[in-house]
């Protein structure tokens, strides 16, 4: 599992809020993060922009990570905030000095990159009690909607993960088709 990418011609259907909120609501999106205004943000598997959009004017400076430069070309033709910066990077290998970001999410992404190297790059980039929060399809899910159920993970699966790498869970949320979880860096 993991390391499937979002096929980039389809980035139109990555625009849709009503498919978007449905799963993840900005305000929902906000509170997991709980941000400060001079936070540094890293949105993982930034996509469109969608979701970083929403964080942006609530923060300092939003890093919009995305493996796929064709993403961020969308974003650039949508139009990008001031305050966020586009970053073409795989997660597991993230330009950003030791604890420079103060906090971190992947909307419906973290299936795509999920893996003990890119848990060892969020944890050497969030700052000490840096917060973490992964909004992804569970296992658990239908497949009606996002990737085949085979390519995704369970709560409790993407809990452990989080736990051996050294977060501790705030919160723990199993929806119908999709999971939440908040964690801080201990």
């Amino acid at each position: 599992m993991g390391h499937h990418t979002f096929d980039a011609s389809r980035a139109d259907k990555l625009e849709r809020a009503e498919r978007r909120y449905r799963f993840c609501s900005r305000e929902e999106l906000c509170w997991a993060l709980d941000p400060a205004e001079t936070d540094t943000v890293a949105d993982l598997g930034s996509g469109t922009g969608f979701f970083t959009d929403d964080v942006a004017p609530h923060v300092e400076t939003v890093y919009a990570v995305d493996l796929q430069d064709a993403m961020h070309n969308y974003y650039r033709e949508k139009g990008v905030p001031e305050n966020v910066d586009l970053v073409t990077a795989d997660v597991s290998d993230l330009p950003f000095e030791d604890g420079d970001v103060d906090a971190a999410f992947s909307t419906m992404t973290y299936h795509e990159f999920a893996s003990e190297a890119a848990l060892e790059e969020i944890t050497r980039v969030l700052a000490p009690g840096g917060r973490l929060a992964i909004v992804d399809w569970a296992a658990s899910g239908t497949g009606q909607d996002g990737p085949p159920t085979d390519e995704r993970y369970s709560a409790d699966e993407a809990t452990e993960a989080l736990e051996t790498a050294g977060f501790a869970l705030e919160h723990v949320a199993v929806r119908p088709e999709t999971f939440l979880l908040v964690a801080t860096l201990e």
